[in-house]
């Protein structure tokens, strides 16, 4: 009852009204109910009434909660009928990837599909390490379409920087695609955050019941509750219905910050999907985010080159499902079949562009080309993609990307995927064809990396407008080469990158069989012209072009076709071979009318036409030539073809006419050029038996007016079949052929035959005559020439027979009219079957035989035969009963039913019909007899019963029964019974029972069988499976009885215990359960266990922790379930763990190991600090122990101890920085090298496993300086001192000084070397045209630690010099002092010269003033006495004089004085025009000389004076004279300077050769004189010495050791290197076997340099010999460190000392080639010592995630790549069973150290003393020789015409014109030779003489 108060509305009492709500609804109980507050309601006199006013409704708009339920299914329904679930999860994995984007280290994300419906599932986890979510920043999460944008945060949303890719993590976007995902996986989500810094984790859930529920409560939908708590906190979870969450929860414990997502409800669909397509979706993961799991490059598998953008994101996808199925883990950088890895891989070129448009928009682009190779496509396939399953769609042209768009899209770096852009205008297939062929361009794949200017829908599955963007005129792209972007043509760009993959990586042309090489004449190019290599056929395109074939040129002038020749490619090739492009040889067809070849290029190859159109072309030209001929007969007696005419009939006459194809009549060859008249050969051939012969021969020629005309011949009479042969042929030669093809031809058949019939002759009866079958006489009639001949028309034989078996045959109307024969008459055919016994009823018992007997009658009673004639007969009336047949083909009778008859269960007597017939002759009736079968007496039935003894009660056993019975326990008192078929009791007598076999004893008791008694049968003790026996009666037939006993468990016994681990962590409880049940004596499980035995059941070893101990009962499997336990305390080792229940008591040993490690410590703690010198290392390795809790070693490999120095300036070398501790906890640390600055420096251990670090000791190390190693160069000189040229330089002292600051001393001189070269300092090293000078002999008053260098001279050349000492402390290593810049300068000036001395001047008084010019230019220079200008800062002149021999008139100088003054200024001078004055007094013919002496200003300068000789004449015809005679003499003076410089070169060689002869003989007495010392025969040295050495190697080399008996026939051929067992040795025994026989199959392989080589081989061995050519063999040079190392880091301690096989083998020859094959025969096996170190080196390696190669071990076993080992095809066998397919043995060590040995010096030595000797004997010949002998001579004669020409000079005038004059009248002398080698005057050095 509702109550109103009136008065607020001013309503009376007595006022009726209505209150309703807004839609008229009146309110009654029920209605109110429903009201809400706020719900606003109308006040009415009546329902019906109208409204006053208008009114006012508050409503709440509020979205349904199917809002965010259902999200997901409205948005990844529409997914284009794709499985959207993959992209669900992506959406999560965005949320993970923006958590994680600031993550330092790993960005690890985890999915976790829990399907165990044991442990509450099903559900999905999605877990990441990122920066975790603060309360505030889970509720954000929580509201719907709450995007980044307008959340609420202090700096508003930052865009990110840009980076390759546009990888920048930003992509958890809108607000929407986490709660789509979640509610399109499950019903239900919790999200589980912990933020960075906090200690607080948060939690919220949200589910679709919560939604249900408050809806359901008018609750406000949109609230709820985030939980904060402490990190593992898991009070709260139901541990019955979501126990995975347990363990979630607590795997908070030691995490900084997470996030889970935790989705339960999963739809069952889902789970199915993800279940049964784990690969295919996780696949499609990896294609979304490839690009943030490997870096920008992608997933390049053939990438060699540092990656520089290498990912840290690491997302991992595991699947638990119930036991015992194994739980999936997948981590997406390991797929390697996601289609952008396929793209990568299978691409060979990229062109790379971008595109920018407004407000920062831009799209990187690559674009990858994925060429045509050999025989298919490489573009790759989607291996998930489904057919096509429209059987009517027929491919017709399969291209690589087909219809396919070309770019993928990416966005911000993850993929869009139902976003692709099929190409662009630049990139677009043309519509003609141009450079590049069509099919290029399906051959690219592309991705576009989109930036977050371009906008995406919320599920991130599409781009709203990133192509109508791309292709907006604005849009501007440019092309991205080596990172630089380039504003070019891109389409130009783009066709030319595409035009070149083309050319560079495609195949697409097969060239088949390979028929040599030619030259091409044609090719202008003469390099070019071969080798041409000629195929057989091609194959492009899909199609195959052969030799003959007719194709049809493109694009050639004019157009043609023809058949193809061959096709040529350049290059030398051998077999099939692809390539891009090539010739082709074409004759042009038709031959007949074109003999001409043509070359074009492939590809000008018509691929479009048809053949039908080539070969309509061919015939269209053909269609011209003469076809056939055309025969009339103009009296129209025509023959026809195959006519038979009587002899002597006419034929002819005849008329021919040539025609071709279109009708027209032709008489001669439409050939060019040419003209071919054509005539007709007419042959008549009778084809007799002895041959062909020709009867007829006639040739006609062509008329206008009738053609081709032949005459009627009649002499065609002789019988048989003729032939008319009419044959087109040449005029000019008579040929009937034409290019290859025969010209038309004509011919007709027709025969003669024969006249009418005269007589007859009886044909012979062939067959016999049987009774009653009729039969034929044949009769042959005959012409008048006695010629078979056809009867007369009216013909009427009579026959007439005798008494006597005789025919006699009569024909009227023939001349001979009459004949006889005789007959032979036989049985006729079969008419009657007989079967015998002829009684109606045979009786006859069941298994054995009826025998019935048969005979086949004609119509007259007589037994007949007749071919196939088979009798049969069928048993008729009762199943399966046998059909028997006999042949009576030769006998005419037969037995039928001689074997046993076998009915089956006959227990009465039954009735058969028996009926016989004749199957081939269903004329003859057949013949049917009653069988009376009766029952067998043979035993049928056996039957098994038990009764005991003394008994009545009878068991009888059922066959095929099961039995149930004690376990261990005797079935006894069996007894059998045998019935017969008849069901008939049979007595058993010992013959029978001796019959009967039983299969669980084979102990038979003969006499108990015989009373039926069956053995005691023995019950199985386990009562784990059914038991089969069996009775059996062997006769001739078997008769079974078989039962079955299934075993049940005995009386409870004792307890049994298993465990699932035996081995416990101390501190950690034992993993998986102890189960306890109780079992029989037999151990069979009893059930006498139940849920109360829990609390008598007690557990108890020493030092467990029984707080944590569980007893459960477990109903399923009736077992007792013990778990919790734990160890705390006491020693490693075994520990006895007892399980007692009542009385009975179990122990069971487990094993107590060392528990989580938790500290570190030194082994053995040393006296701190450790004293080190400075370079050095320590004696002994640090030995750090792992440890746990209790100081328990800890041999936990996967701690990783790292050693880490404090101090930033200590250096150490060290074989490892991090290492695994061994097998007993231990690590060793070996410090070969500790280098730092002087003092006290701290190296601290610390474990690492994951990011948890353990604590270690820390080590002082006090770094003391090393007393003895260089570091430096102290030079010390007289650096003031002036180093004049061709002086001593002062004494440098060198000082090593070591890194304590003291002198080194123990440094050895010879290692010290000064090196001095002319220039300026280079750097840190000297050039290498630098002069190198000892150090000199330490004087007894120098200190021992210093190093004199003294007496060396200072060059001669004056100018600046550099000086640098080296100290060379060993073979590679050198300490370098700094460069000392020096200046030489000039030594005493001591003389005034010019750089160049000039020719003797000739002149005379003439008025000429050139005939007067002594000088034009001298410079003239102040020198020392080394040549080098001195004179700088002296001044003065230079006083030019004349001066003569004795009391003669001298010559004056222009100025008409004897003296000429110039200037000297800084010691130079230049004298130019000095001449003498015109008709200068002066002796004609004289010699004067010019003296310049200088006058110094500086008069303590002493300067020697320059003179120059020069000839005087009076006249300018004396002057050419003598300007000859002095050239003359110029050029004999510089012959005898230079015989003598050679002379001078042989004299100092010879000194030279003295001084090493005495150096050789010295070193070879030093070495006689140890030998003496050894005892050896000095007098025998000479002869015994070689052949003592020879005689010690060669016994070595003969020393037995193992070899290589392969035959190896090829070795020693050219390009022929041998078989691979020869190629390779091996030292030690153990690894030479293994090795052998892994690589067996390949030890027998011929090695060549040459395929052409290898060909030959497998040529002449008819493809027995394999073989392996090295120009084949990829091999790339590889220097990796064995897998257990990284970046020269252990991974872990190895054992077993694992080597490359590789690097164990030794090659006597070859080294390089066989070091390529070897690579690639072995690869990167691995030989360690034995199969536990195999096995614990290969679980190293694959636990740190790398490759394991192929394992060998010296005792002879192989583990595989992939993991296998054991079996016989896994272990070696002995050598001996090698059978000489084994490496041989290298020579000894002593071998090589023989040759090293004092003997081997010596005789070195004498080698050396020998050498000398004979070099110096030689030099002495030489020097002997006619040759030397000569060039003395000529040097005396040289000399003697100088002193002659001296001489000459100085003669009067008169006397040397006299001279002259009688020399003219003489003929003229030679000029004097010179010396060989003229133009070389430089110094000869040692072994220069050979020039004389």
């Amino acid at each position: 009852m509702v109550l109103f108060r009136f008065q607020e509305f001013s309503l009376s009492a007595k006022e009726t009204f209505v209150i309703s709500t807004t839609d008229r609804r009146e309110i009654d109980s029920e209605l109110y109910k429903e009201l809400v507050d706020g719900k606003t309601l109308h006040l009415f006199e009546s329902a019906n009434q109208k409204l006053t006013a208008a009114t006012e409704e508050r409503i709440e708009f509020l979205p349904h909660y199917h809002t965010l339920v259902q999200c997901g299914m409205y948005e990844y329904y529409a997914s284009e009928g794709q499985k959207a679930l993959p992209y669900a999860f992506a959406e999560l994995i965005d949320n993970a990837l923006s958590a994680t984007a600031r993550n330092t280290g790993i960005r690890r994300i985890e999915i976790r599909l829990l399907f165990d419906e044991s442990q509450g599932g099903p559900a999905v986890v999605v877990m990441d390490n990122g920066c975790g979510m603060t309360s505030k920043q889970l509720n954000n999460w929580a509201v719907y379409r709450l995007s980044k944008f307008i959340r609420e945060n202090k700096t508003g949303y930052v865009r990110p920087d840009p980076v390759p890719r546009s990888l920048n993590s930003d992509i958890s976007y809108f607000g929407v695609g986490g709660k789509q995902a979640v509610f399109y996986i499950g019903q239900s989500v919790r999200m589980i955050s912990k933020p960075a810094g906090s200690p607080d984790v948060h939690e919220f859930v949200m589910s679709k019941e919560d939604f249900e529920r408050k809806e359901m409560n008018r609750e406000d939908i949109y609230t709820g509750f985030i939980r904060n708590r402490k990190p593992a906190d898991c009070s709260h979870v139901s541990e019955s219905e979501e126990q995975f969450l347990q363990s979630i929860v607590m795997e908070e414990k030691e995490k900084e910050s997470f996030t889970a997502v935790i989705i339960t409800g999963v739809q069952q669909e889902h789970v199915t999907y993800l279940k049964d397509n784990f690969n295919l979706w996780t696949r499609e993961l990896a294609h979304t985010y490839h690009y943030y799991i490997h870096g920008v490059h992608g997933n390049d598998q053939r990438e060699t080159r540092k990656n520089d953008h290498v990912s840290n994101i690491d997302i991992q996808i595991s699947l638990v499902e119930r036991s015992p199925r194994i739980p999936r883990m997948m981590n997406l950088r390991e797929v390697d079949n996601d289609m952008q890895t396929l793209y990568i891989n299978s691409s060979f070129s990229t062109f790379e562009f971008k595109a920018t448009g407004a407000r920062d928009s831009f799209v990187e682009g690559l674009i990858r080309y994925h060429p045509f190779l050999y025989d298919q496509e490489t573009y790759p396939v989607d291996p998930y993609a489904l057919e096509d399953e429209d059987e009517e769609c027929v491919i017709l042209n399969s291209e690589a990307r087909g219809k396919r768009p070309v770019f993928e899209c990416f966005w911000n770096g993850r993929l869009i995927p139902y976003t692709t852009v099929s190409e662009f205008e630049w990139c677009a297939r043309p519509k003609k064809v141009g450079a590049v062929p069509l099919e290029c361009y399906n051959r690219i794949s592309g991705v576009l990396f989109a930036n977050d200017r371009f906008q995406v829908s919320t599920n991130k599955l599409t781009f709203m407008d990133l192509e109508l963007q791309l292709r907006d005129s604005n849009t501007i792209f440019t092309r991205v080469h080596n990172g630089q972007e380039l504003r070019v043509n891109i389409q130009r760009e783009f066709t030319n990158w595409l035009k070149e993959c083309h050319e560079r990586f495609d195949k697409q042309v097969m060239f088949q069989g390979f028929k040599g090489s030619m030259t091409r004449t044609d090719v202008p190019t003469k390099r070019q012209q071969s080798p041409w290599a000629i195929f057989q056929a091609i194959k492009w395109d899909g199609k195959t072009y052969k030799k003959g074939q007719c194709v049809k040129s493109v694009k050639t002038n004019p157009v043609f076709v023809g058949s193809i020749v061959h096709f040529l490619l350049y290059g030398e090739h051998e077999g099939d071979v692809y390539a891009t492009g090539g010739y082709v040889q074409i004759a042009l067809e038709p031959k007949e009318l074109y003999d001409e070849v043509r070359i074009i290029p492939i590809s000008k190859i018509d691929r479009l036409a048809a053949a039908t159109t080539i070969k309509k072309k061919i015939e269209d030209e053909l269609a011209k030539l003469p076809d056939q001929l055309r025969v009339t007969w103009p009296e129209g007696n025509a023959w026809a073809e195959d006519d038979a005419r009587p002899a002597g009939t006419l034929m002819g006459p005849i008329k021919v006419e040539i025609l071709n194809k279109k009708g027209d009549s032709v008489s001669r060859l439409p050939v060019a050029g040419t003209t071919k008249k054509l005539l007709i050969e007419l042959k008549v051939i009778w084809h007799s038996p002895k041959g062909d012969v020709q009867t007829n021969s006639y040739i006609g020629a062509h008329s206008s007016k009738w053609e081709y005309w032949f005459k009627s011949m009649g002499n065609l009479s002789k019988l048989g079949k003729y032939t008319l042969h009419l044959q087109t042929m040449l005029n000019d030669n008579s040929a009937s052929e034409w290019a290859g093809k025969r010209l038309p031809n004509y011919t007709l058949n027709f025969s003669i035959k024969e006249g009418e019939a005269i007589s007859f002759v009886l044909g012979v009866i062939s067959s016999p005559v049987h009774f009653g079958v009729p039969f034929s006489i044949h009769l042959d009639f005959r012409d008048e020439f006695d010629y078979p001949t056809q009867p007369p028309c009216d013909i009427k034989p009579q026959l007439e027979c005798s008494t006597k078996l005789g025919l006699k045959v009569h024909i009227p109307g023939l001349k001979q009219d009459s004949q006889s024969l005789q007959i032979v008459l036989q049985p006729g055919p079969p008419h009657t079957l007989v079967v015998f016994p002829d009684g109606d009823v045979l009786s006859v018992e069941n298994r054995t035989p009826a025998n019935f007997r048969v005979e086949i009658h004609d119509e007259y009673q007589n037994i007949t035969t007749h071919p196939k004639l088979s009798v049969r007969c069928q048993l008729l009336g009762a199943p399966d009963l046998p059909v028997d047949v006999v042949d009576c083909s030769n006998t005419g009778s037969g037995l039928l039913l001689t074997k046993p008859l076998l009915l089956k269960t006959v227990n009465a007597e039954q009735i058969l019909t028996a009926k016989f017939n004749i199957p081939n002759h269903r004329t003859v009736a057949c013949v049917e007899r009653k069988l009376r079968v009766l029952p067998s007496s043979r035993i049928s039935r056996l039957e098994v019963y038990r009764q005991e003894e003394g008994s009545e009660d009878v068991m009888v056993l059922q066959n095929a029964e099961r039995i149930d019975w004690t376990a261990g326990d005797t079935l006894g008192n069996l007894r059998f019974r045998l019935y017969d078929e008849g069901n008939r009791l049979v007595s058993l007598r010992p013959k029978l029972t001796t019959k009967i076999k039983v299969n669980w004893t084979a102990d038979i008791n003969a006499e108990e069988l015989s009373q039926g008694k069956l053995p005691a049968l023995s019950v199985p003790s386990q009562a784990q499976r059914e038991h089969f026996y069996l009775v059996s009666f062997h006769d001739q037939h078997t008769v079974n009885f078989s039962f079955i006993i299934v075993p049940r468990p005995d009386e409870p016994e004792r307890l049994r215990v298993n465990l699932s681990e035996s081995t416990v962590k101390m501190g950690e409880i034992l993993s998986g359960n102890i189960h306890v049940e109780v079992v029989d004596q037999y151990g069979n499980k009893t059930d006498c266990l139940n849920a109360e035995i829990v609390k008598t059941m007690s557990v108890s070893a020493d030092g467990l922790d029984k707080s944590a101990l569980a007893i459960e009962w477990q109903a399923s499997s009736g077992l007792l379930s013990v778990c919790g336990v734990r160890f705390v305390g006491g020693s490693l080792g075994p520990r006895e763990l007892c399980f007692k229940y009542q009385d009975m008591k179990e122990f069971v040993r487990i094993e107590v190991t060392a528990g989580p490690p938790v500290q570190i410590k030194l082994l053995k703690e040393p006296e701190m600090p450790l004293q080190v010198v400075n370079g050095q290392g320590l004696d002994a390795p640090l030995v750090v122990l792992l440890c746990d809790e209790w100081g328990n070693p800890s041999p936990d490999q996967q701690i990783a101890i790292v050693m880490k120095t404090l101090s930033p300036q200590l250096k150490i070398k060290s074989s490892v920085s991090s290492l695994s501790v061994d097998s007993e906890g231990k690590a060793y640390f070996i410090l070969k090298a500790i280098s730092g600055p002087k003092g006290e420096h701290q190296l601290e251990f610390r474990g690492s496993f994951s990011r948890n670090g353990i604590p270690g000791p820390v080590v002082k190390l006090n770094v003391i300086p090393d007393p003895n190693k260089p570091v430096e160069l102290s030079i010390e000189y007289d650096s003031a001192a002036t180093l004049c040229a061709g002086d001593i330089f002062p004494v440098f002292t060198v000082v090593v000084m070591s890194e304590e600051g003291t002198p080194v001393r123990t440094v050895c001189p010879a290692n010290l070397s000064m090196l001095l070269w002319k220039g300026t300092a280079s750097g840190s090293y000297p050039p290498s045209t630098a002069s190198t000078l000892k150090c000199s002999k330490r004087k007894h008053t120098e200190k021992d630690d210093c190093f004199c260098f003294r007496d060396k001279q200072i060059p001669e050349l004056a100018g600046q010099y550099v000086v640098q000492f080296v100290l060379a402390l060993d073979k590679t290593k050198h300490l370098w002092s700094k460069q000392i810049l020096l200046n030489v300068v000039p030594n005493k000036a001591v003389k005034l010269a010019p750089e160049t001395p000039p020719l003797t001047p000739v002149v005379s008084n003439s008025n000429i003033r050139a005939n007067r010019t002594l000088l034009d230019s001298l410079n003239l220079k102040i020198m020392d006495q080394y040549s080098n200008a001195a004179g700088e800062g002296l001044d003065g002149k230079v006083i030019v004089t004349v001066k003569g021999t004795g009391d003669v008139v001298l010559p004056l100088f222009e100025n008409g004085e004897t003296s000429v003054s110039y200037s000297l200024t800084n010691g130079q001078t230049l004298i130019t025009d000095l001449a003498l004055l015109e008709n200068s007094p002066g002796v004609d013919g004289a010699e004067y000389i010019l003296q310049f002496n200088p006058e110094i200003r500086q008069t303590s300068v002493t300067i020697a004076a320059y003179s120059l000789p020069f000839r005087f004449c009076n006249d300018a015809e004396h002057q050419k004279v003598i300007v000859t005679l002095s050239k003359k003499k110029d050029r004999l003076s510089q012959t005898v300077l230079m015989y003598r410089e050679v002379f001078e070169t042989s004299k100092q060689l010879k000194s030279e050769l003295e001084c090493q002869l005495q150096d050789a003989t010295h070193k070879l007495n030093e070495f006689k004189a140890e030998l003496q010392k050894s005892g050896f025969n000095i007098s025998e040295l000479t002869m015994v010495s070689l052949l003592l050495f020879k005689a010690i190697l060669t016994k070595m080399e003969n020393q037995p050791r193992r070899k290589c008996s392969i035959p190896d026939p090829f070795k020693g051929s050219p390009k022929v290197l041998g078989k691979v067992g020869h190629l390779a040795q091996v030292e030690d025994d153990d690894a030479a076997k293994v090795i052998s026989w892994h690589i067996l199959g390949d030890m027998d392989c011929v090695v060549t340099e040459t395929t052409s080589a290898a060909k030959r081989i497998y040529d002449d061995t008819q493809g027995r010999q394999q073989v392996i050519p090295l120009e084949t063999v990829f091999w790339r040079p590889n220097d990796r460190p064995l897998p257990h190392i990284r970046n020269g880091m252990l991974l872990f301690q190895p054992i077993g000392n694992p080597v490359f096989v590789k690097d164990i083998l030794i090659f006597p020859e070859h080294v390089e080639s066989c070091n390529k094959v070897f690579a690639s025969l072995l690869g990167d096996t691995i030989l360690i010592d034995d199969l536990d170190s195999a096995n614990h080196y290969r679980r190293g390696v694959v636990q740190n995630k790398m490759q394991c190669p192929t394992l060998l071990t010296r005792q002879g076993e192989r583990i595989r790549s992939n993991g296998k080992f054991g079996g016989l095809q896994n272990k070696a066998p002995s050598i001996e069973k090698l059978r000489g397919q084994v490496f041989g043995a290298p020579l000894p060590k002593e071998y090589n150290l023989c040759k090293q040995n004092l003997l081997q010096q010596c005789r070195v030595a004498m080698q050396k003393a020998s050498e000398v000797r004979s070099e110096y004997n030689s030099h002495l010949e030489h020097l002997q020789s006619p040759q030397m002998k000569q060039k003395q001579q000529e040097l005396q004669q040289q000399e003697q015409e100088l002193r002659d020409l001296e001489g000459s000079l100085a003669r009067t005038p008169e006397q040397m014109y006299a001279a002259r004059v009688k020399r003219g009248l003489e003929p003229e002398t030679p000029e004097p030779s010179v010396p060989a080698k003229r133009a070389r005057r430089k110094t000869r050095k040692l072994g220069t003489s050979a020039v004389l």
